[in-house]
């Protein structure tokens, strides 16, 4: 694509160094980086991400509600140079960052809980593939530019424009390695369902990221099953740990698990629906029979990991599905 110069000018303050080992250490000094180095933002690197885009730098993306921080194009372009992106990259965390703002999300409150919740970012559609924004081996680890610069440049913009800096605003009790970064694409070549970004609502060829508060993954391990009903069972314990009457709650499927589903023809209702009406227990203290999702529809599906192992993962979210909820947005490429 062919950049789109933008002309307004950038407004954010600006400071001389000698070198770019002064940059850094200066932002160690400010708190301005996630404990681990930064890549100078300098305005000509800042320009070049805003060209690409052809967004004003005064354009806000939203407005953080509590503290009233406002959420422009150029702030967040600064994290992003800053968290190492490509500027390719910049329409996926500008989106991210609008959906986060979108008040179901609940974006004070899900970053400064004691609970400790990341935004997980979901990518799915033909940019994923584009950008080569892993969904495959290792799909949660290191190793991926994309994976790791955009889930990056979200976590640096919230310290950096919202002000939910580490130890002050952001209270965790424990946290999780997801709050230095947490972005994932779905393995759409590997289900046989519809993606996500279809489920809700968009058509294959759009592009979209859905946000969600994540709390730490949890690894479900099947060896023996392949079937449906002798897979399914073992993710039911996992779910308990996430507390009873969950509003939402991922269930990501690695290819070796959903290979077997699909064989069997099972859609993904029936899997939500098996999973949603097995995990169910009596409560200790009252005997009533709870469950961890009162419906088939307070369960995500997703696929994700690489082709061989049988090990998927149960991710809970933030207040249980319900103080925060996962938000689904377009991303949009200027064809400029």
């Amino acid at each position: 694509r062919s950049p789109h110069v933008t002309t307004q000018p950038l407004t954010s303050n600006r400071i001389d160094f000698d070198n770019a080992n002064d940059v850094i250490e200066y932002y160690f000094q400010k708190g301005w980086t996630d404990g681990l180095p930064i890549v100078p933002p300098t305005a000509d690197r800042v320009q070049q991400f805003l060209d690409y885009v052809g967004r004003a730098p005064s354009e806000i993306l939203g407005t953080e509600p509590t503290k009233g921080r406002v959420i422009t194009v150029e702030k967040v372009a600064v994290n992003a140079v800053m968290a190492g992106c490509l500027p390719e990259y910049l329409p996926v965390v500008l989106a991210a960052i609008e959906a986060m703002c979108e008040p179901k999300f609940n974006l004070h409150a899900m970053t400064v809980s004691t609970m400790g919740s990341a935004v997980l970012a979901v990518i799915n559609g033909p940019l994923a593939r584009e950008l080569e924004i892993n969904s495959g081996v290792g799909v949660f680890g290191p190793g991926h530019r994309a994976n790791a610069t955009i889930g990056r440049a979200i976590r640096l913009t919230i310290i950096n424009v919202t002000g939910s800096i580490p130890g002050q605003l952001d209270k965790a009790t424990l946290g999780h390695a997801g709050k230095y970064t947490m972005c994932i694409a779905e393995a759409e070549g590997s289900s046989p369902w519809e993606p996500l970004h279809v489920e809700r609502g968009l058509s294959p060829d759009q592009s979209a990221v859905t946000v969600f508060a994540a709390l730490s993954p949890m690894q479900v391990a099947n060896y023996h099953g392949n079937t449906p009903e002798t897979i399914l069972p073992a993710f039911h314990d996992a779910m308990f740990t996430a507390g009873y009457d969950q509003g939402e709650l991922i269930i990501l499927l690695a290819p070796e698990h959903v290979g077997f589903i699909g064989e069997a023809g099972w859609t993904k209702a029936q899997v939500k629906e098996f999973l949603s009406s097995g995990a169910v227990r009596a409560d200790s203290e009252t005997g009533e029979m709870r469950a961890v999702a009162n419906a088939p529809e307070n369960l995500t599906v997703m696929v994700a990991g690489g082709t061989a192992g049988p090990f998927s993962d149960v991710i809970p979210l933030w207040g249980a599905g319900v103080g925060s909820q996962s938000v689904t947005r377009e991303i949009q490429v200027s064809t400029q």
